[in-house]
């Protein structure tokens, strides 16, 4: 995957339980996809806080933030739980969609932030395993610069 990419479209299961489909944010949201390796690991917890402690200022950009990994529904719920977040986590449990998105890794899988515009177009691609708070930042970075561009556009 590439910035300019239409994004691949996906389905899964939430943390809740319930079927997720990538085609029923496109057209109305800006959409942040995170895939991380491991719920409830020093970095993934980081990444994850990072991305609810910043939830006040996302909130002001018409997106919908979802983390992925390979861990079970169960492990995600009780995740979720534990620190409070408030975005959608979708169960990987195959690796299908971290493959579709190119998101494998070598040893561990990759620390990979995906920002998709409303019309599906990947704009922004940050890959960092060592840097977990700045997944956040980068998303915030692209998410500013579609809220220009619409500005502008209206």
């Amino acid at each position: 995957m590439k910035v300019g990419d239409k994004a691949p479209l996906f389905e899964g299961i939430t943390d809740t339980g319930e079927k997720f489909s990538l085609a029923d944010y496109i057209g109305k949201y800006n959409i942040v996809l995170y895939f991380y390796p491991k719920d409830d690991t020093p970095g993934c917890t980081r990444e994850a806080c990072a991305f609810r402690d910043n939830w006040n200022l996302l909130q002001g950009y018409d997106v919908v933030v979802i983390g992925i990994s390979s861990d079970d529904v169960e492990s995600h719920k009780k995740f979720k739980q534990k620190y409070n977040l408030p975005f959608i986590l979708v169960s990987d449990p195959d690796k299908k969609i971290r493959e579709l998105y190119g998101a494998k890794g070598f040893i561990l899988p990759a620390r990979i932030t995906f920002v998709i515009d409303k019309k599906g177009i990947i704009r922004h691609i940050y890959n960092s395993q060592l840097n977990p708070e700045n997944h956040v930042k980068e998303a915030l970075k692209t998410l500013e610069m579609l809220k220009k561009e619409e500005e502008s556009v209206s």
